[in-house]
Parts: C-alpha cells; sequence; structure tokens
C-alpha cells in the first residue's frame, strides 16, 4: 500500500519541535511503514547567583543542580496515515531546593527567580512532557496533543531552551504549505507546563499585565503566515486571540510583525506589532536588528522600544507560585537576564550588541546591554530589581566534546542602578552537560 507523505517538510521540523518550517515541495511515494523511532538525551544542569554581593556563588542556598533524563518514541505511520509521538522526562534535584519560593508582588528584594533562590529552573519531578497524533494528508499536516511549539512561527506561545528541558503545551495544530512559498499555522493552544516549576504542572497561559493585573487565558487561537517568495527575504505575521480565563466578555488580540532579510554578509531584520487587552491600555512594540559577519567574528546590534504597560512576553511560560515574572520574550533584544525586572519588554528602550565566533572548537560569545529608557519605573508602576538603567554583559561558550556531548556555560553580570540607592551588582552563572542518544 502506498501512501502520500509530508516526511519531507513538517514531521522533521514541527513534530520534533524545532526551527522553522521550510516551504512544502511534493512529496513522492513512498511505501508505507510502521515503525518506532527512538531518541533521548540526559543532562545535567546547575545555576547560581550571589545575590547583589550578600551570599557567593555555589553555596548551598544560591546554587539550583539537578539531574535529568528524557526518552523519546516516534512513529510517522502508525496506521492509515496516523503518526504518534511520545515523550517522558524526569528530573531529580538537589535537596537543597525542593520547591520554588512565593515572591511577595509588593517587595522588589522578594524575588524568587532566579535571583534569590539559586534559579530554579524545573522542579523535581516527571510526566509525559509530550503526547501527540500526527495526520497528513496533501500539503496539510494535523499534530493534536501535548507538544512543543517553535518561536519562528509562535512568538507568543513557544518552546524555550535555556532550561533543562524544554516546555510544552498541550495544542491543536495544523500546518499547511499549499500556497507558493507559503506556510500557514493555526493552533489552539490550552495549557503549558512553564519553564520553572513541575513537569507536570500543566496549567492556562498567563502573564503579569500592569501593576499587579495577573492574567490567566483559556483556549489561545493563533494564525501565522510565513513566506519567502523573494530570495533572502522570511517575512512573518502572527495572529493571536487570547479570552480571559476567568471572563466570558474579555480578552487580548496581539498582532505580531517580522521581517528578515539577508544581504551578502549582511543580515537586517524588523519586528513589531499591538497587544491589546481589555481592562488595559493598549502597547506598541518595535524592534530593528543588524547583523554581520566579519572575518571571523559574528556581530549584530539590536534595539528595541516597548511603549504601554503590558509585557511583550512568551505566555506560555507562566507559573502561577510565581506569576511577577515569565522568563523571556520575543524581541531581539533579549539577554540572559533582563527580562527580570522588566528592562526590555515593558515599557522601555534597549540596546543590545553582540559577537560570537567560533574557538577552541566550540563558539565564544558576548553580549552588552543596557536599558535606554524605562518609562514604567519612572513611573512607579512595576516590580523593579535592578532600577532605572542597569546594564549586562553576557559571556557564553559552548562546545560539542564528543559524537553525542555538547557543553555550555554562560556568566552574567548586571550592574544594579536603583532608585532606592540599593547599589551592588549581581553575578549569574549557568553550566549544563547534554548526552544525546
Amino acid at each position: 500500500m502506498k501512501k502520500t507523505l509530508l516526511l519531507s517538510v513538517v514531521t522533521s521540523t514541527m513534530i520534533m519541535a524545532g526551527g522553522d518550517i521550510a516551504p512544502a515541495a511534493p512529496v513522492e511515494a513512498v511505501e508505507e511503514v510502521s515503525s518506532w523511532d527512538f531518541s533521548g538525551q540526559a543532562v545535567a544542569f546547575t545555576m547560581t547567583v550571589d545575590k547583589f554581593g550578600t551570599k557567593s556563588l555555589f553555596d548551598r542556598d544560591t546554587t539550583y543542580a539537578a539531574v535529568g533524563l528524557q526518552l523519546r518514541a516516534i512513529n510517522k505511520d502508525l496506521f492509515a496515515g496516523i503518526g504518534a509521538g511520545v515523550e517522558v522526562s524526569g528530573i531529580q534535584q538537589s535537596d537543597n531546593l525542593t520547591a520554588i519560593p512565593t515572591a511577595s508582588p509588593t517587595n522588589p528584594n522578594s524575588f524568587a527567580f532566579p535571583f534569590f533562590s539559586g534559579g530554579d529552573a524545573q522542579v523535581q519531578s516527571a510526566a509525559i512532557t509530550q503526547g501527540y497524533l500526527t495526520y497528513g494528508f496533501g500539503h496539510t499536516l494535523i499534530k493534536v496533543g501535548r507538544q512543543t511549539l517553535p518561536k519562528s512561527l509562535s512568538p507568543f506561545a513557544y518552546s524555550e531552551g535555556w532550561q533543562m528541558f524544554k516546555n510544552t503545551m498541550e495544542a491543536a495544530l495544523v500546518v499547511n504549505t499549499d500556497l507558493p512559498d507559503t506556510t500557514l499555522v493555526y493552533a489552539a493552544v490550552g495549557r503549558a507546563n512553564s519553564s520553572i516549576g513541575r513537569l507536570d504542572n500543566f496549567e492556562d497561559m498567563g502573564t503579569r499585565w500592569g501593576t499587579a493585573s495577573t492574567v490567566t487565558f483559556g483556549t489561545v487561537h493563533m494564525l501565522t503566515a510565513q513566506n519567502k517568495s523573494v530570495e533572502d527575504l522570511t517575512l512573518t505575521g502572527s495572529y493571536y486571540y487570547a479570552p480571559y480565563a476567568n471572563s466570558s466578555s474579555q480578552n487580548a488580540d496581539i498582532i505580531w510583525g517580522d521581517a528578515k532579510y539577508k544581504y551578502s554578509n549582511f543580515t537586517f531584520a524588523l519586528q513589531g506589532g499591538l497587544l491589546a487587552a481589555d481592562g488595559l491600555a493598549d502597547t506598541t512594540a518595535f524592534g530593528a536588528k543588524i547583523g554581520a559577519k566579519l572575518g571571523m567574528f559574528d556581530t549584530s546590534v539590536a534595539y528595541s522600544s516597548a511603549n504601554g504597560p503590558l509585557r511583550i512576553t512568551n505566555l506560555a511560560t507562566f507559573q502561577s507560585v510565581l506569576p511577577n515574572v515569565n522568563i523571556k520574550s520575543p524581541l531581539y533584544t533579549q539577554m540572559l537576564l533582563n527580562n527580570i525586572g522588566v528592562h526590555h519588554a515593558q515599557d522601555a528602550d534597549y540596546l543590545k550588541i553582540a559577537a560570537s565566533t567560533k574557538v577552541l572548537g566550540g563558539k565564544f560569545g558576548v553580549a552588552y546591554g543596557r536599558t535606554l529608557e524605562n518609562r514604567n519605573i519612572e513611573a512607579g508602576t512595576t516590580i523593579n530589581a535592578y532600577g532605572q538603567n542597569p546594564y549586562e554583559i553576557d559571556v557564553s561558550y559552548k562546545i560539542k566534546v564528543a559524537e553525542n556531548w555538547t557543553l555550555f556555560g554562560i556568566y552574567g553580570y548586571v550592574d544594579r542602578d536603583d532608585t532606592a540607592n540599593i547599589e551592588g551588582s549581581n553575578n549569574f552563572v549557568r553550566l549544563w552537560a547534554r548526552y544525546s542518544f
């Protein structure tokens, strides 16, 4: 029995959650095969912070450490064109950190993540982190169940990669590539297990918008169109409809666009959009980035400006026990730590300069970022861990030391410029080793 499948397009990208989806091409009919592919990874992970000089790096109460194991099994054609995938993940955490501390919404110095606990990434737990069914016909793929979603096609509900294991979502996904050089994506996203906390703690998505207003959502609907008709130019536009979980009449709407163009050794990128939420003022955001290959160095300069009270943030990383901070943002100016204290993603202007190069068999990177203006702090309307205009320096190194081993380390330094005359700097270290099989 022969069947036409989308093997070369979507199953190689969306199923394993990863990066961009390439435009579809007609796929030759192949013999139907029912077989399972097995893979996984083992991870050792640690983060530590000196708490603005009040503690020491790698002390017992300033260090998060854990090991984890993740196993996957995928069958692209289980029967009648229906595929399936399952992923099981488990974490064993050091005994000095058993839960995420609770932060006080009125005391900036009670921030629990990651500066006052050592950085709880994911708490000791085990769960089925992915479990889904797929069905492909023509140039369309349907995928339903727990899964990862890529940032390139879902900028406000995506799986982050900084922690031990990627966060996942319970979603229904439809991907179509019938139009020339165009990928259309629809997703209905329900619950997510965040980037911190327990792997098995799937909750409504949400964010802490405004001064003290925590908003959670019901099923979030997303529609994205990505086009590559012009050589070296990628255009992506997304729309989100996010109804409030506790209201049948209120919702948030997000419109977001991104354009990337490559010319010779240069890359130019623009992004921006509108966030409108019932009961809160609208927020607009804009970002620009220029990258250049200069000899052995990859360099970039990025600028972002968010104007309004709503945070430009990944809604899928909400954590009910610590709703003060969503971890990452789709803005080009995202750094290691600058979403803590909201120094680039909420009513602020930010500048980031970065460079990287290959050295000693790995990749060395350095980045400098600074808040140029923080309007929400000027108005006294948000929690603030760092003050008015702090700067941050990140230094990282990543190397593949063997066929299956990858090592990574990053150091972050933030100089605090505090309006309450609390001075000091924060030192942060994250290290991990991954064995993939």
